[in-house]
């Protein structure tokens, strides 16, 4: 993989370890594979699935004509795939492949029916290439893909992010950290953090022009839509034009990072409850450790009629996206 020393995955849950730019690793993570095993519980780096981000009351419904009751790990909601979802689990790879013209790995995993009570056997596959632009950006892309493969049922429901928490400022915390985000427009959420069902501006901070992070007045983790009209979402997105999502910078280390996906969605949150002790001779990680911006479908997608076709997954169909992160040092 070109330019590969800048990177370092795991098969664990695919998971980013490292992103080296300029001297600086500007991914949280850990030192071993065991490490994230026993200590991740903030996903660091992780590729979430079946389902990304909320299932309201822990349930999928409506999927071959009944209701699966799922983990309900962020009461009173099923997150990121339940209790044992695919950044906790062991992948294939890493398989050293051309993809697009591009040298790349290639991690590949088989969900068997019935995991974390999930409908359908589904194979997912996630590329990762890394390349350096003329002007000294290194760049990572990352590919989603997914199919049915099992014959058990007739559907089942797939929304495919990654986890990373990043830290550009070179010092334990965000903070000072400069971003501004494409759009402000948003799904508003309820205490529970499912979207009520209508679009509406981002009112708490002005996300849309550039603000400080690290400050109890900035804190996010909200849905942003980049798409908001459902209908114009396809099940496979990677045929779409990858879109900014958000530009992040920090005056002192003078490293900047940049966001882009072909999702109609993302998850944009601080890192307000980031708790990870000393882990093998890795500092304690705290609050506002890193910020993580989460492509995928819209939140609790497969449970709303108008949105479900962005996230159920029907044999013969493939659920596809794509993420490019672009970082630099200046």
């Amino acid at each position: 993989m070109s330019d590969e020393s800048a990177f370092t995955f795991l098969p664990l849950g695919a998971i980013i370890q490292e992103f080296n730019v300029g001297g600086t690793n500007i991914v949280q993570g850990f030192r071993t594979q065991e490490d994230y095993v026993h200590h991740n519980t903030p996903f660091f780096g992780a590729t979430i699935g079946r389902v990304a981000n909320r299932l309201k009351n822990g349930r999928l419904e409506n999927v071959n004509g009944q209701t699966y009751s799922l983990a309900i790990n962020d009461a009173p909601n099923s997150l990121h795939g339940g209790d044992q979802g695919w950044g906790k689990r062991i992948w294939e790879g890493p398989k050293a492949v051309n993809r697009n013209g591009k040298e790349g790995i290639l991690f590949k995993y088989v969900s068997k029916h019935g995991e974390e009570n999930y409908p359908g056997t589904v194979e997912v596959r996630v590329w990762y290439t890394a390349s350096k632009e003329d002007d000294g950006k290194t760049v990572l892309e990352t590919e989603y893909e997914a199919e049915l493969v099992g014959d058990e049922v007739e559907e089942t429901a797939v929304n495919i992010t990654n986890h990373s928490y990043f830290n550009i400022s070179g010092g334990p915390t965000i903070k000072g950290t400069i971003a501004q985000l494409s759009t402000d427009q948003c799904l508003p959420l309820d205490e529970t953090s499912i979207p009520y069902g209508h679009v509406d501006r981002f009112s708490k901070v002005k996300v849309a022009e550039p603000f400080t992070l690290g400050l109890a007045e900035n804190e996010v983790d909200d849905c942003f839509l980049v798409e908001s009209d459902p209908s114009k979402v396809s099940l496979d997105t990677r045929a779409q034009p990858v879109t900014l999502l958000g530009a992040f910078s920090h005056p002192d280390s003078k490293l900047h990072l940049e966001v882009y996906s072909t999702e109609p969605a993302f998850q944009f949150y601080t890192g307000n409850g980031v708790d990870v002790p000393e882990v093998n001779g890795v500092p304690a990680r705290e609050k506002y450790a890193g910020f993580c911006v989460e492509p995928s479908r819209y939140v609790n997608a497969a449970n709303v009629p108008a949105w479900r076709h962005m996230s159920v997954l029907k044999k013969g169909q493939v659920y596809g996206s794509k993420i490019v992160y672009k970082a630099w040092k200046q």
